[in-house]
């Protein structure tokens, strides 16, 4: 009977070990959640670990994201580790983990992805201030601020990391020999670790190929300058030319002989010459016109009427054996 009551007794004190005490895991530290890397891009794949001081019970971890669970897993001590994707915004948390044992359970803290977007392939050009000054530009057209850029000669670093949070070029001041022929790089990247990216690389010209890109922004408004004026003379010249043909056309004299007679108004001035007739033996009268052309200058015109004689008759040449007979007499006016 005693054996009895000291078998149950044991019993019962095995069973109060077994259970967990929630009041002292209550004054344990919190779960810890936690990834390799906190900042991540869109499409990735990351895994976030949970673990718990207590090595004593079996314990439920679950994580939840927003207060939606994603995913629960039994462990005894060890951490457990999810595996995640992130695909929108709002898989960049905020997640908690819960760690229950029987009746007991604990959370962790809040953990949060950073979502960054990756640089793009930086542009470098090259731009020279004299002989032998030569800056370098470098920038990336996307990617989340704030970039790193490094600048390298002949794959050599040749500048500290120039940190730029806005969205403007690095640039790198640098004084060289005459000469050329250099191989310039630069490289961007932002806080995603394994992300980088570097520019193609630009050669810089020899001293006896210098291009002068300040010149040939000098020299085209020159040249339109030129072709401009060239426009102008040739306008010019084109219109006095024009102008002189048309004065000597207009100061050449005007033949009115070959003038219709419809072009002038002519005004007769002999005095009733068609109503008298001339007396036998005296000569006859010239009658004088006036005439007005379109330029309303007067030109004189003088007729003079022909008198036919009676001829006494001649012989007569004959053509053709006879056939054809021509009379000829004289005019005189």
């Amino acid at each position: 009977m005693w054996s009895k009551r000291v078998f149950l007794l044991l019993f019962s004190l095995s069973t109060l070990k077994a259970e967990p005490d929630c009041e002292k895991m209550e004054k344990t530290n919190r779960p810890i959640l936690n990834s390799k890397t906190n900042v991540v891009m869109m499409g990735q794949n990351v895994s976030i670990n949970c673990s718990s001081q207590n090595k004593l019970w079996p314990i439920t971890y679950s994580l939840f994201r927003d207060k939606k669970c994603v995913g629960t897993q039994d462990s005894k001590g060890e951490q457990v580790t999810f595996n995640l994707r992130i695909s929108a915004a709002n898989d960049s948390g905020p997640y908690k983990c819960k760690v229950q044992a029987g009746n007991c359970m604990k959370y962790s803290r809040d953990f949060n992805f950073t979502l960054v977007d990756p640089v793009t392939t930086p542009v470098l050009n090259i731009t020279k201030k004299a002989s032998h000054y030569v800056t370098l530009h470098c920038i990336s057209s996307h990617g989340s601020l704030p970039i790193n850029y490094t600048f390298f000669e002949n794959n050599i670093t040749i500048s500290q990391v120039i940190i730029k949070n806005v969205r403007e070029p690095a640039e790198f001041n640098l004084t060289k020999n005459p000469g050329g022929g250099e191989e310039y790089k630069c490289k961007a990247n932002n806080r995603l670790p394994h992300y980088v990216k570097y520019s193609l690389p630009v050669t810089m010209p020899s001293a006896g190929g210098q291009s002068c890109p300040l010149c040939l922004q000098l020299l085209l408004p020159v040249l339109l300058l030129v072709l401009f004026v060239t426009i102008l003379i040739l306008a010019f010249w084109t219109l006095s030319k024009y102008k002189a043909r048309k004065a000597l056309r207009e100061k050449a004299p005007k033949d009115y002989g070959n003038t219709p007679m419809e072009v002038g108004l002519y005004a007769n001035i002999c005095e009733n010459q068609a109503d008298k007739e001339s007396a036998p033996g005296l000569e006859p009268r010239q009658c004088v016109s006036s005439a007005q052309d379109e330029t309303n200058s007067s030109q004189e015109i003088h007729y003079a009427t022909p008198v036919f004689h009676k001829a006494t008759p001649q012989n007569h040449e004959v053509y053709n054996n006879g056939k054809t007979e021509y009379v000829y007499s004289e005019i005189t006016l």
